[in-house]
């Protein structure tokens, strides 16, 4: 895409996304030859669990992040299962988190593998914010040996969007005053805190692509959201006024998972709550909030009826068997269940700085 105009309008921000392309499964590549142009998912087994993270030669398999690892053997059988090793994931990304703070203002990670980043300032000197995003691109490789992929806007939605356009190991701006043009040319899906609800109630009004969102009356769009219309429309229309902002930290995080049959059985429930688990360990160990200290399990029943049960202890949640004790704890004391489960959750929350971030937003397994 074309570069940005030379003489940016006043007070024009400029931000950059990164994300690194499969970050986990990368580095696994990266250290070990034996796993380079092989198809390698980061976490689970062949038998249990979820993958955190999948190479892109298994992509091509249709295998991705938060699947359960038993469909992603099946979907490719020759699928290369490795443990994953978190501490060697935190150190890489300190080392590309150091590389961002050269040249930023300001830096707003929100996972091991991607952050934003404001360089309105042109700290580092490279003229363009576009010169910026290549010197970190290659920063990055030559201190890694990783590739990343960035997007280059005005706003964090348009640089974020951006930054998926290309992957892997690709760069993509967006100039001052295309950021609707671009947006537009997407699914609603894709918009910033439109999850699988959200979506649906769209689709169901026939908004299914951002050009229609943005055609869309307000008082038409407000019946069905309310005060969300303007912030609907402020994305549709490409505008995010969101800072980038230091030391982000969630309220809470957490997976649910749809099942396709309602359970009713003590151990298929087991076996569900310790997948769901995986997918809340790795979702912890990647954000880096630390630990929690309160534990909740959110049920539906097959008459969609919704109860949430949670235990904060004086300790910490401090690794993944403290989190299978307190969930299966709060599974058992429902057990057995007056109707069947079509719904289950698990949240971590009370880390030391809050911020809330929906479930929602976080990877979801419907029907898997």
């Amino acid at each position: 895409m074309s570069a940005p105009h030379s003489k940016p309008l006043p007070g024009l921000r400029k931000i950059i996304h990164v994300d690194m392309d499969a970050f986990y499964a990368s580095v696994e590549q990266r250290d070990n030859p034996a796993l380079r142009g092989r198809p390698v998912a980061v976490g689970g087994s062949s038998k249990r669990g979820v993958v955190a993270a999948a190479s892109y030669e298994a992509r091509k398999f249709g295998v991705r992040s938060a699947m359960p690892s038993v469909t992603a053997a099946r979907q490719c059988p020759d699928l290369i299962f490795v443990k994953p090793r978190f501490d060697v994931y935190r150190a890489v990304s300190q080392q590309i988190r150091a590389i961002f703070h050269e040249v930023a203002d300001a830096v707003e990670p929100l996972s091991l593998d991607e952050a934003y980043l404001d360089v309105s300032s042109d700290k580092g000197g490279f003229g363009s914010a576009t010169a910026t995003a290549r010197h970190i691109r290659a920063r990055i490789r030559e201190v890694t040996g990783l590739t990343a992929s960035a997007g280059v806007s005005t706003n964090k939605l348009i640089a974020k969007l951006a930054s998926d356009q290309n992957k892997p190991d690709g760069l993509t701006i967006v100039p001052p005053g295309q950021e609707a043009a671009f947006v537009q040319t997407l699914s609603v899906r894709r918009l910033h805190g439109v999850g699988p609800v959200t979506a649906g109630r769209l689709e169901a009004m026939g908004l299914h692509s951002v050009a229609s969102l943005a055609a869309c009356p307000r008082e038409e769009l407000a019946k069905e959201f309310k005060s969300s219309a303007d912030w609907l429309l402020a994305m549709a229309h490409g505008i995010d006024e969101r800072p980038v902002r230091e030391d982000r930290q969630r309220k809470s995080l957490g997976a649910e998972r749809t099942f396709e049959t309602d359970l009713t059985e003590p151990e298929e429930l087991h076996r569900a709550l310790a997948m769901i688990n995986d997918a809340v360990w790795e979702r912890s160990e990647r954000g880096g909030d630390g630990p929690a200290r309160t534990v909740t399990l959110k049920l539906k029943f097959a008459d969609f009826r919704q109860i949430t049960r949670s235990r904060t202890t004086e300790q910490t949640v401090h690794d993944r068997a403290t989190l299978d004790r307190l969930s299966a704890e709060l599974l058992d004391a429902e057990l057995p269940p007056p109707l069947g489960i079509r719904l289950m959750g698990v949240t971590l929350s009370g880390f030391a700085v809050q911020e809330a971030e929906p479930v929602e937003d976080l990877p979801l397994f419907a029907g898997a």
